[in-house]
């Protein structure tokens, strides 16, 4: 991958299209992790206004301490930047008490985690409206076209992607190249729904740059039969997701009313 060239391409798309838009910038959120990190210093490096937001709730520290590391460090490299805090954690406590939490504990756990990112995408979306910005998203390919792992009207919920044709490789070697932050590079990816240091690997059962090969095996037409180890594991794993979350891949379907009934 030409990464200067990638960089420099993906800067002038989001230049075009927020003056195109009619907009003043675009926000972010933050979390600590590689994907928002570079996602933020992109569109820094478009001159624009930049929001970073990190919106908390029961965050593991580690993810916390990343956050803010990374937001003082594009500050001081660009002064197009600001940032604010958003503690959700009262609003999440407070929504739980207006909810039934009865039923099997994983499902609710998954749909309180799914509830967070929610939350944060509401919050995004109003500091967006408030100052005439862009919710910038933060995918990467493998979880926006391979798996599925993302909260459909959470993180999935945004104006434009900037790196969803980027594999999960690919956004790091961006993070390198931009100067993010070596504890960012270095730290296990984690969504942080849970309130704690759970890994993505841990989630899914299988590491990014497996998946990575596991939707380049896809993509090639190759099936289960192909396999065996673990490499046939990794891929029923990619496979399971890929299918189980194709209704977060494909436009919303639209109940269409034959002609002879209007």
């Amino acid at each position: 991958m030409q990464t200067e060239k990638v960089v420099n391409h993906i800067v002038n798309w989001l230049k075009e299209y927020a003056t195109n838009a009619g907009v003043n910038g675009f926000v972010v959120g933050i979390s600590g992790g590689i994907d928002s990190a570079v996602t933020s210093t992109l569109v820094a490096k478009t001159g624009l206004k930049v929001l970073c937001i990190e919106m908390p709730i029961h965050q593991a520290t580690s993810h916390v301490s990343r956050a803010h590391e990374h937001i003082a460090q594009l500050k001081k490299r660009f002064n197009n930047v600001d940032d604010t805090r958003a503690d959700l954690t009262p609003v999440f406590e407070e929504f739980k008490t207006e909810v039934h939490l009865d039923g099997d504990q994983t499902t609710v756990d998954m749909a309180l985690a799914n509830t967070r990112a929610r939350l944060r995408m509401t919050t995004l979306y109003y500091y967006a409206g408030l100052y005439g910005l862009l919710v910038a998203g933060t995918g990467n390919k493998v979880e926006d076209f391979g798996v599925g792992f993302y909260t459909k009207y959470g993180d999935g919920g945004v104006d434009l992607s900037p790196i969803a044709d980027l594999l999960k490789s690919q956004v790091y070697q961006l993070g390198k190249f931009l100067k993010v932050p070596d504890t960012i590079i270095n730290a296990a990816p984690s969504d942080g729904l849970f309130g704690d240091a759970r890994s993505d690997e841990d989630q899914i059962g299988a590491s990014y740059p497996e998946l990575e090969w596991a939707m380049k095996m896809d993509d090639e037409g190759k099936t289960e039969s192909n396999f065996s180890g673990r490499e046939k594991e990794v891929f029923k794993i990619y496979k399971r997701y890929n299918t189980n979350n194709k209704h977060k891949m494909i436009p919303i379907p639209i109940c269409e009313i034959p002609s002879d009934l209007m």
